[in-house]
């Protein structure tokens, strides 16, 4: 439990689906041939999930040979930050019906790129926690 002043606030489900509709800039992290890889992705939420849009290459490469991968979005002011993290199944959206509802998302590319293929982020677990800046307390004033 978090007290009034702490400067760690853990968020609730809801909390942390808001603040991922607040940004459009994500960090996919996947396994490639036993190496862990992260990706910058723009993406949207669609329900409870995250839909990102990507090209063929090693992040589609990842996704399919990984299904489960994390997900991280951050975003933070002068006087706070805060950061949702969620750990979920991802897949690469193949029937027409799944295509025509991420296509309804209205998601388009950042750059003058392809990226003909829909991926979904469903999670399975989900934490997000707000930090409010300060400077360091003095030794001990702070459970550890």
């Amino acid at each position: 439990m978090t007290g009034e002043h702490d400067p760690i606030t853990v968020l609730s489900e809801d909390e942390s689906w808001e603040l991922l509709k607040s940004v459009a800039l994500g960090r996919l992290v996947t396994n490639v041939g036993g190496e862990l890889e992260i990706f910058p992705v723009n993406f949207v939420t669609q329900g409870h999930t995250v839909l990102f849009r990507t090209a063929e290459g090693t992040k589609l490469f990842g996704t399919v040979m990984n299904d489960k991968v994390l997900f991280e979005v951050d975003d933070h002011n002068v006087v706070e930050g805060w950061s949702v993290v969620i750990r979920g199944t991802a897949q690469v959206l193949t029937a027409a019906d799944e295509i025509h509802e991420a296509d309804r998302a209205q998601l388009l590319p950042w750059i003058a790129t392809e990226k003909l293929r829909f991926v979904r982020i469903t999670p399975n677990d989900m934490s997000g926690r707000r930090f409010v800046f300060g400077p360091e307390p003095e030794h001990g004033a702070y459970p550890s």
